[in-house]
């Protein structure tokens, strides 16, 4: 009783909020620009299209969606967790819930063209693709999943011996595939790749930000000067680490330092002008975050 009460506390308000928003543009993405033309989503949600269109009227698409997802992360719960198996039900319920409501509803006719973008491939493709990867990157965002073969990849993909992204990727290659002899026409398949690849761009930018942070990873023999310098001009923290050259044995110090792309040149100027001799490392990073040490 207790460990269901502590579970319970734990689920956010806002949360899941966001998650409901997250869920009913998806399900916009995908009931007025995709499905209207027969194109495809990626992932179980394309799958949930396909079935959708081939078998009987009362199999809709919210059927399969709820049918296939709801029993694969339940089956990943002990892999990925209670809380986020919790969220990503919830987020396929109201995806479901808002696919149900424009397709049978609301006064929106969605059973021969786009109501948006008519019969033109190329923006349905795009706008649907764009518009479901929104919903989609927030429910990633804000802790969940909204297609049930992200969590088959996360428990396959070591078993097979791939990477997670090359699992997704082979599945929804195989998908298209099927969708193509299913349907004798590798038209629409085709442009389902152009949805799928803008999909995975705004997931990217939902999910990690459009400005991107950089780490600067800088070996230097200097490291108190450059220190004091950094400090000064960006007002920031920083993280100094000793190491030893692989090659001529010396010690030195490594300096991780976080900046933005508009302050590497400043940056790399500063660590110069102190050590002409300093190597400079930059790679970048999703997000940043700050302990909260307030009691």
């Amino acid at each position: 009783m207790k460990r269901a009460k502590k579970f319970l506390n734990r689920l956010s308000t806002i949360r899941l909020l966001l998650l409901t928003i997250a869920g009913f543009v998806n399900a916009f993405g995908i009931t007025v620009f995709l499905s209207p033309v027969k194109l495809y989503d990626s992932g179980i949600s394309g799958t949930s299209m396909l079935l959708s269109q081939i078998t009987p009227d009362r199999f809709s698409l919210s059927f399969f969606l709820l049918t296939i997802n709801i029993p694969l992360f339940i089956f990943g719960c002990k892999k990925q967790g209670k809380l986020f198996t919790l969220y990503s039900l919830y987020a396929v319920a109201m995806y479901s819930l808002g696919a149900w409501l424009i397709t049978d509803v609301l006064p929106i006719d969605v059973s021969f063209v786009s109501p948006l973008a008519g019969n033109d491939l190329l923006l349905c493709a795009l706008f649907g693709g764009i518009i479901s990867g929104i919903g989609s990157g927030m429910t990633i965002r804000f802790g969940g999943a909204i297609d049930g073969v992200d969590v088959m990849s996360v428990i396959f993909s070591k078993r097979l011996g791939v990477t997670v992204g090359t699992f997704i990727m082979a599945y929804n290659v195989i998908l298209y595939i099927i969708a193509g002899l299913i349907m004798d026409s590798w038209i629409l398949p085709l442009y389902s790749i152009v949805t799928y690849g803008a999909g995975l761009k705004m997931i990217d930018f939902i999910v990690e930000g459009v400005d991107r942070s950089k780490a600067a990873m800088i070996i230097t023999t200097k490291p108190d000067e450059i220190c004091s310098e950094l400090t000064a001009t960006f007002e920031c923290g920083i993280t100094i680490i000793p190491v030893k050259g692989g090659y001529s044995g010396d010690n030195k110090t490594m300096i991780y330092f976080i900046v933005n792309r508009f302050q590497i040149s400043k940056m790399r100027d500063i660590v110069h002008d102190v050590d002409s001799g300093a190597f400079i490392t930059i790679t970048e990073v999703a997000d940043v975050f700050k302990a909260n040490i307030d009691k």
